[in-house]
This record gives structure tokens, C-alpha cells and sequence, in this order.
């Protein structure tokens, strides 16, 4: 266990590396742009090319941004699944919600297949998709909830929601198998997943949907605590079971569901930034770990998107992959140096 003093100094350097990860998301880019300049366009002035300056606060600052938040709010509702659940295989995706956004763009980009253009026709772009895949997210949270209400064994909500999300899987992959080569195209790049389409207003909501998730988290460290030590404990410190799983819950939906349906499916930062907190940090104390998990994510997802840029390339590779090949490979390393893992 870490002295707080040393957990102090923790968190001042992640969030120096925090601020230095910024910088250089924002550096890089396929238009090369004088690291002058892009200081310059972060704090108001001028730069030598007005086209600069509408790359750096439309495009680079929006997506760096946009990065930290799905980062972030990936990370915490993982640790939020983990935690409930008492399964360090749990992530943002157990229980369905994230399967539901990506129904929901399925049924909006592959429906017009289906039904000959006849509705979809037209309709199809990125605030759409934001909203299709939106209310998706909102209608599996919506059927957890209700589950959750007559469920009282944790485990056995786990496995339902494994199965909300199997049953979204079927329906898009029966979508896929009758549609046209164009609109399956469309959505499997959706599915690699984007962190650079958000316009500021829709950053703005973003980040007002993870707040509401971060903030339920906060209130819910008390109950997150004794959840480690099992239900029968946590309810003997005077703990509400359902209604601390209705929060969680809650709060995983905003975070996991919204950013999917903003960002897309982001794959590897749900399940494994809360191990690789607990490895560095030495703790399962969620007043340490909710504010560890939130920088980490944040870091670890603005260093994958300037890896899936190619620094100085036109081309950016899928942020859903990168994550994976990246991340892995550090917590493996991670777990085989310790020869534990803490939980």
C-alpha cells in the first residue's frame, strides 16, 4: 500500500503526462502544422495560415478532447462492472448497453436495405447515427433496469446482460447477412469506431453525459467499497443493494452508452485500465481508484490516437483496433511482473 503522500505525487504526474499527451494529439495530424502555430491557435492568437487555425479548434482540439472523455468514461465504467459484478473479466460491455447503440446504427445504416430506401433514404449521417445509436443504448438500459428490479442475485444479472448483448449481436448480424454491400460497408467503419466527427455542440452534450456517469460514480464510492467484500457485507454496513445497482448501473449506461453512440465501440479501455490502475496504484480503494482510472483512460487513449494517425500520415487507422494492440501487450507485462492481480 502506497503512503497518500506518494499517491499525491501519482496524480500530479499522470496529470502532467495528461497535459503532454494533449500536446501531442493535437500536434500531429495530416496537414503539418509548426508546434509555434499550434500554441499559438490553443491559446487565441493568430496563426502564419488562417486554415491552420480552423484545423487546430475545429478538428485536433474537438478529437483530443473527445478522446479524454471516451478514455476516461470507458475506464470508470469498467471499474464500476468489475466492482459490482466482482469479476475482473467485467467490462463496459456485460451488460448489453453498448450492443444496444450498435443495434441501434445497425438498424438506422442497414435498415434502408431492407425496406428499399423507403424510410432511411437520405437520413442517414452522423447526427442520425448519433441519435439511432443513442436511443438504442437507452432501450437495453432501459430493459436492465427493469431486470434488475426482479433479479436479486448480481451473477445472475451479469449473465443477463451477456445475453441482452448476444441477442443484439444475432439481430445485426441477420441486418448484415440481407444487406446491401454499400450500407454494410458504412457500418463497419462506424464499428471501427471515431474519435474525430464530434462537432463542439455535440462534444459539449458528450461531456455532459459523462459528467452525470463520474458523478453518480463519486457518490457511489461508500457502496463500491463494500461490494468487494460481497453483498451480505455491504448490506450489513446498512448498504442498499438495489438501489446502489440501480445507480451503477445508471451511471455505466451514461458513460459505456454514450460514448458509443457518440465515438462508436471502443473496444480494451473498459476491461483493462481498472487492472492496470489496481497493478500501479497497489489498491482496491475507489476513492484512489475512480480518479486513477479517469487520467489513465484519458492518457492511454490521446497515446492511441496518435498512434492511429500515423504522426505526419494522411491515413488514421481504426481507434478500436489500436486500442487493443497497443494496451494488451502492457497490462500482459503488467500482470506476468507482479504475478498477482490485485482485485
Amino acid at each position: 500500500m502506497q503512503h497518500p503522500n506518494s499517491y499525491k505525487l501519482s496524480f500530479l504526474l499522470l496529470l502532467v503526462l495528461l497535459v503532454v499527451c494533449f500536446g501531442i494529439s493535437i500536434s500531429f495530424g495530416s496537414v503539418s502544422i509548426p508546434f509555434s502555430d499550434t500554441l499559438s491557435a490553443i491559446f487565441g492568437g493568430e496563426t502564419q495560415k488562417e486554415s491552420w487555425g480552423y484545423i487546430i479548434k475545429n478538428y485536433r482540439i474537438p478529437k483530443a478532447i473527445t478522446a479524454m472523455l471516451a478514455g476516461s468514461g470507458l475506464a470508470l465504467s469498467g471499474l464500476l462492472m468489475q466492482t459490482l459484478f466482482r469479476n475482473p473479466l467485467a467490462g463496459p460491455f456485460v451488460l448489453g448497453i453498448s450492443s444496444g447503440a450498435s443495434l441501434g446504427a445497425a438498424i438506422l445504416i442497414m435498415g434502408s436495405s431492407l425496406l428499399s430506401g423507403f424510410l432511411t433514404f437520405g437520413l442517414v449521417n452522423d447526427l442520425t447515427i448519433t441519435i439511432a445509436a443513442s436511443i438504442g443504448s437507452f432501450a437495453v438500459l432501459l430493459a436492465v433496469m427493469l431486470v434488475a428490479a426482479k433479479v436479486k442475485d448480481t451473477m445472475a444479472l451479469l449473465i443477463i446482460g451477456l445475453m441482452f448483448g448476444s441477442i443484439t449481436a444475432a439481430i445485426v448480424s441477420v441486418l448484415s447477412y440481407f444487406t446491401a454491400a454499400e450500407q454494410l460497408q458504412q457500418y463497419i467503419y462506424w464499428s471501427f469506431g471515431s474519435l474525430g466527427n464530434l462537432s463542439w455542440n455535440q462534444l459539449a452534450l458528450l461531456g455532459t453525459i459523462i459528467s452525470i456517469g463520474i458523478f453518480l460514480s463519486v457518490l457511489s464510492i461508500k457502496s463500491l467499497n463494500a461490494f468487494l467484500l460481497g453483498e451480505n457485507y455491504a448490506r450489513s454496513l446498512g448498504v442498499n443493494i438495489k438501489k446502489q445497482r440501480y445507480i451503477i448501473i445508471a451511471a455505466t449506461g451514461l458513460l459505456a452508452g454514450g460514448i458509443t453512440a457518440f465515438a462508436g465501440p471502443i473496444a480494451f479501455i473498459g476491461l483493462a485500465v481498472p487492472h492496470l490502475t489496481r497493478q500501479i496504484f497497489n489498491t482496491t480503494n475507489h476513492k484512489t481508484l475512480i480518479p486513477a482510472v479517469l487520467l489513465y483512460g484519458a492518457i492511454l487513449m490521446l497515446l492511441c490516437d496518435v498512434i492511429a494517425q500515423l504522426p505526419s500520415s494522411a491515413y488514421v487507422l481504426p481507434i478500436n483496433a489500436i486500442t487493443s494492440i497497443v494496451g494488451a501487450p502492457v497490462v500482459i507485462w503488467l500482470l506476468v511482473r507482479k504475478k498477482k492481480m490485485v482485485f
